[in-house]
């Protein structure tokens, strides 16, 4: 599974916002550019997605920028992800398609392990909050799938 710069990037992004702003303060995208050292025109169009998504709130004129739209505790990793339109997913099949990943009808081999392998992805960053990405709590969903 590959997880590209625009899912990477969204996460980082959301969560500066959440740490210098919340859904109090708007932050302005110069400020979360240059702490998160990304450009500012493709953090444009990330929270372009993200604000249609409704993750954040824009807020224009003196003071203006972003703010997330719910508190920090209750956005997800895997709801940021995919306002970006960034897959969560360990297959190259496309679900829509027929073909298996390598082209041929039917599905490879090892489509299965793939596919549940992405599933746990997809569960676990969607049982990771903005909050615990801000203090580290990552181990919840870890832990419980390897004591199965």
């Amino acid at each position: 599974m590959r997880l590209t710069s625009k899912g990477r990037y969204a996460v980082m992004a959301m969560a500066d916002l959440a740490l210098h702003g919340g859904v109090e303060r708007a932050v302005p995208l110069q400020e979360v550019a240059r702490r998160q050292e990304i450009s500012l025109s493709y953090l444009e169009q990330l929270f372009a997605r993200m604000r249609r998504a409704g993750l954040v709130a824009g807020v224009r004129g003196p003071g203006g920028g972003y703010r997330l739209a719910r508190g920090a505790d209750a956005l997800t990793v895997a709801e940021i992800i995919a306002a970006v339109n960034e897959p969560i997913k360990a297959t190259r099949c496309d679900s829509a398609s027929s073909k298996s990943c390598l082209g041929r009808n039917g599905r490879c081999i090892a489509h299965g392990l793939w596919q549940e392998m992405g599933d746990r992805i997809h569960v676990f960053l969607g049982s990771v909050s903005l909050d615990d990405v801000l203090n580290n709590r990552f181990d919840g969903g870890a832990a419980r799938v390897a004591a199965e």
